[in-house]
């Protein structure tokens, strides 16, 4: 079992703590030092899970604001996209579906921005990531898509990543 590290405790104490302020939105002493009591044990806990190196990058100003616009602004935006377009084509009678799985180059390096690029992907209606794999230092992700125009490539990527990658780049690169 690999020894959890400090500042990964702490990190993911402030993160925990700030989420539950944020939920339970109560100002008194018995919940805050409840939140604490909680958020401590499952910081030390899963701290070793969740952070791995860099332990204090979400606490620079640029990457927090680059996280927050990507999530608040940026992906609510992709969403909306995606839920017309499939909504359009299920009150059009579902004529305009093509669907299939695409193989979808990735220019992300970091474990957390891949993983965070996935699920962003597999939230949007009308795509599903359904495997990433390696292939020569190359990273794929196998994706369902309602409406294969594209088979495969950059191309393909571009109409499904949108500007989910750019975004995410921002905040974990």
């Amino acid at each position: 079992m690999p020894k959890t590290k400090f500042p990964a405790v702490v990190s993911t104490f402030v993160v925990c703590y700030a989420f539950w302020v944020l939920l339970t939105w109560t100002f008194t002493v018995q919940e805050l030092a409840a939140g604490a009591v909680v958020s401590l044990a499952v910081a030390l806990f899963s701290a070793r899970f969740f952070i791995h190196e860099r332990a204090f990058w979400l606490f620079n100003p640029v990457k927090l604001g680059s996280a927050l616009l990507f999530w608040l602004i940026l992906f609510p935006v992709e969403m909306i996209k995606a839920n017309v377009d499939v909504a359009k084509r299920c009150f059009g009678g579902c004529k305009n579906v093509n669907p299939g799985i695409v193989k979808v180059p990735v220019d992300l390096k970091s474990d957390y921005g891949q993983a965070a690029l996935a699920n962003a992907i597999t939230l949007t209606p009308g795509t599903i990531t359904m495997d990433v794999a390696e292939e020569d230092g190359q990273t794929y992700y196998y994706i369902h898509w309602i409406d294969v125009t594209k088979p495969s490539g950059q191309e393909a990527g571009d109409a499904i990543k949108g500007t989910l990658e750019k975004g995410l780049r921002r905040v974990w690169e």
